[in-house]
C-alpha cells in the first residue's frame, strides 16, 4: 500500500494472490486511488437514486424460468432482454469489468453459447472466458511416446465387480481443489491416484486421515520429465517423476498449492508417497476400467473438455455426442473416483480441479456411453 506523504490517503495498492471480493484466480492486481474521502457512512449512502432505472429480479417466475422452460428461444432472434439481464447479474456476482464495449460484447457472447445447450449448466466464475483463457485451465500436453508403464493385468482382476462404486465414501479422495489460471491439471490427476493408493496401502483411510500430497512439488521439480509446470504436463511421466526422486511429499511438508511455478525444494522434505510402478489401464476399455476402480481405488484419466458446455456442467450425466475420445485428442487431467447408474444412463464419477464452485461441488458425471469423451482411453493407476 502507497500513500501520500502528506495526507496519508492511500493512492496506490498492490496484492499477489486471490481476490477474496471478486472471488477471480491467483493473480497480480493493483488498485489506482484517484478520490479519496474521509467520513462516517450514512444512511443516504444506501438510499435508490431516482435516477436508476429498476427492473424484476431474475429468478423465478422471472426471465430464467422462462430461458428454463423453452432454451431454443436463445436461437431465436425476438427478444434477448433476459439475455442482457442475466449477464448484468453475472457480471455483479462475480466483480466484473471490461476495459471497453468491444470486450463486453465479446465476452457476453461467450456467455450467450452456454444457454440453451441440452444438458444442465449454469454460470459460474468461467463463464464470461474466451476460449484460449479456459484452455489456460486445462493444460494435459499431447504425446504418443514410449511409456515405461505395466500392462493391465485383466486376468488378475474378478469378472464380477460391484454394480455401483463411489471411493469418496470410503475416505479414499482428498478435497476438491482449484487450480487457478495454472495448466496444472495433470498434477491433480497424479496426486489423486497417488493419495487414494497411499491410502489403501498404509491404512490411513481406516483412521479417516487420507494424506494430502503436493501438487506444487510436480510442479516445481518435474520439468526434466518432459512437464512444463503451468504450461502443461503429463500423468505418466509425473509418475516417472515420483519413482525417479524417491517419493512424494506431503502437502504440509513441501507447501501449499500457489497456482503457479514455484522453486523446486524437494531436497528439503520427506518423500512420504512411494510409487512402485504405474498401470494403464486397457485404452478404450470401459469393463477393464470399472474393474481398476473397484479393486485398485481412483484412477487418473484424461479427457476431452474442450467444448465450452463442460466449462458450465451443473449436474446430471454429461454427455456430448461430439467429444472426442482419440489418444491425442484430450486435454484435461481428472480423476475417476467411482462409477454408476442414473435413470439407466451408466456414468463415471470425476473429480475436476476447478474448485468446489464449478460443477457438482467440484464434480461431474460423464456418460460411459460409446467412451464419451474419453474417460477410459488413458487410464492409470499406481502400485505402492
Amino acid at each position: 500500500m502507497y500513500l501520500n506523504k502528506t495526507s496519508k490517503a492511500p493512492v496506490h495498492y498492490i496484492m499477489k494472490g486471490y481476490n477474496t471480493l471478486t472471488g477471480s484466480h491467483f493473480d497480480k492486481y493493483e488498485l489506482y486511488y484517484f478520490d479519496y474521502v474521509v467520513g462516517n457512512v450514512t444512511d443516504d449512502d444506501f438510499e435508490v437514486k431516482s435516477s436508476l432505472k429498476c427492473r424484476g429480479f431474475p429468478s423465478e417466475p422471472g426471465v430464467e424460468a422462462m430461458v428454463h422452460v423453452n432454451p431454443m428461444l436463445e436461437f431465436i432472434n425476438n427478444e434477448d432482454r433476459h439475455v442482457h439481464e442475466s449477464f448484468e447479474d453475472f457480471k455483479a456476482k462475480h466483480g466484473k469489468t471490461y476495459s471497453d464495449e468491444a470486450e463486453h460484447e465479446g465476452r457476453k457472447t461467450s456467455t450467450d453459447k452456454t444457454i440453451g445447450l441440452s444438458y444442465a449448466v449454469k454460470l459460474n466464475h468461467l463463464a464470461d472466458l474466451y476460449d484460449h483463457e479456459i484452455h489456460t485451465i486445462r493444460g494435459l500436453l499431447p504425446f504418443s511416446g514410449l511409456q515405461r508403464r505395466k500392462a493391465f493385468p485383466q486376468e488378475e482382476f474378478p469378472k464380477s465387480i460391484p454394480d455401483a462404486m463411489d471411493w469418496r465414501l470410503f475416505g479414499a479422495v482428498t478435497p476438491v481443489k482449484d487450480q487457478a489460471m495454472c495448466g496444472s491439471c495433470w498434477s491433480f490427476g497424479t496426486t489423486g491416484a497417488v493419495e487414494g493408493a497411499y491410502g489403501l496401502s498404509s491404512g490411513a483411510m481406516k483412521t479417516n486421515k487420507l494424506v494430502r500430497l503436493s501438487q506444487q512439488q510436480l510442479i516445481d521439480c518435474s520439468w526434466n520429465h518432459l512437464n512444463n509446470g503451468c504450461e502443461g504436463g503429463l500423468t505418466f511421466t509425473s509418475y516417472e517423476y515420483i519413482m525417479a526422486t524417491g517419493g512424494l511429499a506431503t502437502e504440509e511438508d513441501y507447501g501449499s498449492y500457489l497456482g503457479e511455478d514455484g522453486i523446486c525444494h524437494e531436497r528439503k522434505v520427506p518423500k512420504t508417497a512411494v510409487v512402485k510402478a504405474y498401470v494403464n489401464v486397457t485404452s478404450g476399455d470401459v469393463h477393464a476400467l470399472k474393474q481398476a476402480i473397484a479393486k485398485k481405488g481412483p484412477v487418473a484419466v484424461s479427457i476431452d473438455a474442450s467444448d465450452k458446455g463442460f466449462s458450465f456442467y451443473s449436474h446430471g450425466v454429461y454427455y456430448n455426442p461430439d467429444c472426442k475420445n482419440g489418444i491425442d485428442q484430450l486435454d484435461h487431467a481428472v480423476l475417476a473416483v467411482g462409477y454408476g447408474v442414473m435413470n439407466g444412463e451408466p456414468y463415471w464419477i470425476v473429480k475436476n480441479s476447478w474448485s468446489t464452485n464449478w460443477g457438482n461441488d467440484g464434480y461431474v458425471l460423464m456418460s460411459q456411453k460409446n467412451n464419451n469423451c474419453g474417460v477410459a482411453t488413458d487410464a492409470s493407476y499406481v502400485e505402492m
